[in-house]
């Protein structure tokens, strides 16, 4: 190979290299728990050009509870239990692969574990009564091991959430105190804000010493709500709009909040490195300086 080619080949290494965006793995319990990043997840692949992969614990079959206007809309009683369980699992996962289209997520990683009913209480899904907690975790490792994430993204497991959630947040971070290999990601957890409405307090999840938030890190946010375009005609609240207008079998999560978003607010896990911090903050000073900007008037 002549100097030229050398040159040539190094060089577009070297963009390549430099052209690779932060790469993203997200932990959740159930089809539209990621609603919660879905603005800092487009920005990271559209306009950072990263990569993002989501894990799914739940099949999604127990969210029937809010499915009157989805019962209409598929013409099945999907209210009904016995009918969801059967149906819903499907449904959802198309709702979700609809919906990481519009995000540009790369892969969808199902664990197939039973949304069996909604309940605040942790133990039986944690102590492995409910769900398969080795098989969650060797695919967990594996993700880790072979996908060289640099972050991973989790809800704020507050107590008064969903035990799945809860769970799905301590499999993550498990996964991480578990890892062994160079390059460890970072962990941190996500929540929303509203206008007007007090930010989460959150320090830990009682009984659960992973879940501490370091206290001396910042929270790290991103502002949907920002307009910009002619006269202040958009926002990227329109993004979470086109996501969540996918999960057509639910109805709550679209009356009660997601258009109401201002923020997306990260906290950052005390397990971590201290010396990730920097690393988180960079990231989202990245994402609040690309893509659109209000116009200056």
């Amino acid at each position: 190979m002549n100097k030229l080619a050398l040159f040539l080949f190094f060089s577009i290494i070297s963009l390549i290299a430099v052209a690779q965006g932060p790469k993203i793995l997200v932990i959740t319990a159930h089809p539209d728990d990621e609603t919660t990043f879905s603005v800092s997840l487009f920005k990271i692949t559209k306009e950072l050009k990263g990569t993002v992969d989501m894990a799914v614990m739940t099949d999604g079959g127990g969210g029937f509870a809010d499915s009157q206007l989805g019962a209409m809309y598929f013409d099945l009683p999907i209210t009904d239990s016995i009918v969801a369980r059967t149906h819903l699992p499907m449904i959802r996962k198309q709702e979700i692969i609809n919906a990481a289209k519009i995000m540009g997520i790369r892969n969808i990683y199902f664990m197939e574990q039973p949304d069996d009913f909604y309940s605040t209480n942790i133990e039986p899904y944690i102590t492995g009564k409910n769900w398969d907690i080795p098989y969650v975790e060797k695919r967990l490792d594996i993700l880790l091991a072979e996908r060289n994430y640099d972050f991973v993204f989790t809800l704020l497991p507050e107590e008064g959430q969903h035990g799945h959630h809860k769970t799905a947040v301590l499999m993550g971070l498990r996964a991480i105190k578990r890892f062994k290999g160079p390059n460890k990601p970072i962990i941190i957890a996500g929540s929303t804000k509203i206008n007007g409405v007090k930010e989460t307090e959150f320090s830990i999840l009682s009984g659960f010493p992973e879940t501490k938030i370091n206290t001396t890190a910042p929270h790290f946010r991103l502002n949907r709500a920002y307009k910009f375009a002619e006269n202040d005609k958009l926002s990227y609240k329109v993004v979470a709009d086109w996501v969540i207008a996918e999960y057509k079998s639910q109805g709550a999560i679209q009356e009660n909040a997601i258009h109401k978003v201002d923020e997306e607010v990260y906290y950052y896990y005390d397990i971590n490195d201290s010396s990730g911090i920097e690393k988180v903050k960079k990231l989202f000073e990245d994402l609040s300086k690309s893509g659109f900007q209000p116009i200056k008037k």
